[in-house]
């Protein structure tokens, strides 16, 4: 009896030795905007923790903010605040909600390489968006319809362009909404004609952002406040962040981690 003892515990020691049962898991779900932010910083963090074991999904800010409060995700991620109503079903649920600005952000108007236009006031890129101008001529380009582009209603990107550049005007019924910032920087670089606005760290050599209001977006408009559609990113947790989800966000607020976040095109934290 005491051999078989004597091998189940030598049994136990070499298994716990094979399979490491220290792993620590963590879920981090959301903005496609803070995707990029969340993909290398979880890259990074897990290479210098070989305990961590991240797994980051976008799906947009609306979902990164239902998911937090609904207990599916450690770190919901979202390029938007928190809305009253989201508050409210997350009190109800017995969730404490804390918001982490992780990083800054532009919107970028963008239009494809080839078109002539470079700069839109706030009221012609209202008046583009709300269907009150269809025809790049009224904004001086050529004589051709616009094709406009924009964020799906679930995005965060679409609810902060929403307020800050249509003053919660509603978007034509004809644009054409995309799922991801990426979505909308393709379809815009595959049509001459189109118009679209993407977060800094989703411009490409197929687009141009043009000047907003005199202002081209950059990250030192967006930190001086001189671009109107700068935003900050979020990451949002349940309570004061503790053990693995506090470590991870003190690792993307960090020098190194506002790195990563300027190396994908965001404006990192001062």
């Amino acid at each position: 009896m005491k051999s078989l003892r004597e091998s189940i515990l030598l049994a136990s020691i070499v298994l716990g030795l094979i399979v490491p049962c220290y792993a620590e898991k963590m879920i981090i779900e959301g903005s496609t905007t803070v995707l990029p932010i969340a993909q290398k910083a979880a890259e990074v963090f897990m290479s210098n923790d070989s305990a961590a074991d991240i797994s980051v999904r976008g799906g947009g800010s609306g979902v990164g903010i239902a998911s937090i409060i609904d207990g599916t995700c450690d770190i919901g991620d979202s390029s938007r605040s928190i809305k009253d109503g989201e508050l409210d079903r997350a009190a109800v649920l017995g969730r404490d909600i804390k918001a982490h600005v992780v990083a800054m952000d532009g919107i970028a108007v963008i239009v494809n390489k080839l078109n002539k236009i470079n700069a839109l006031s706030k009221k012609q890129l209202k008046d583009i968006y709300t269907g009150r101008i269809s025809n790049w001529k009224d904004v001086g380009g050529s004589d051709e319809k616009i094709v406009v582009i924009s964020r799906d209603s679930s995005s965060g990107t679409f609810e902060a362009f929403g307020t800050l550049a249509l003053e919660g005007a509603k978007v034509r019924s004809d644009a054409l909404m995309q799922a991801s910032n990426q979505a909308v920087a393709s379809t815009v670089g595959r049509a001459p004609q189109a118009i679209g606005y993407v977060g800094l760290g989703f411009m490409s050599g197929e687009v141009k952002a043009v000047e907003y209001e005199g202002v081209v977006p950059s990250k030192e408009t967006v930190l001086t406040g001189k671009y109107l559609l700068g935003r900050p990113l979020f990451m949002y947790t349940n309570g004061v962040p503790k053990g693995l989800v506090k470590e991870f966000i003190d690792f993307v607020k960090s020098p190194e981690g506002q790195k990563l976040a300027e190396e994908e095109g965001f404006v990192a934290l001062r």
